[in-house]
């Protein structure tokens, strides 16, 4: 799989926002190899199709991000519940073949 880099802005359904690359604390900009479970599959899925400079918004369901398990702490708090659907807006910034 190529590397690609993504902004990205990730939303519970009630429209929360629970990650987000430029998030206080965090680079600019993720940087992950598709197809290597590095993100959820739904991420993957949908970056794999995307062009560089392209902006979409992803509805991605619960079988396709966290599932039933959710995001939990160990409290039993959870960051994002079992079943959740999430939306991301996802900017394709860059891709690369990576080296043979």
């Amino acid at each position: 799989g190529d590397f690609v880099v993504v902004e990205y802005t990730g939303y519970l359904a009630n429209g929360q926002i629970f990650d987000a690359t430029h998030a206080e604390g965090k680079k600019e900009a993720l940087l992950f190899k598709l197809g290597s479970n590095a993100v959820i599959p739904g991420l993957d899925d949908m970056v794999s199709r995307m062009a560089v400079g392209e902006k979409v918004q992803a509805i991605i369901p619960p079988e396709l991000a966290y599932g039933e398990k959710g995001v939990c702490l160990e409290s039993g708090e959870c960051l994002i519940k079992p079943g959740a659907t999430l939306v991301f807006d996802i900017l394709l910034k860059k891709t690369s073949i990576p080296p043979p």
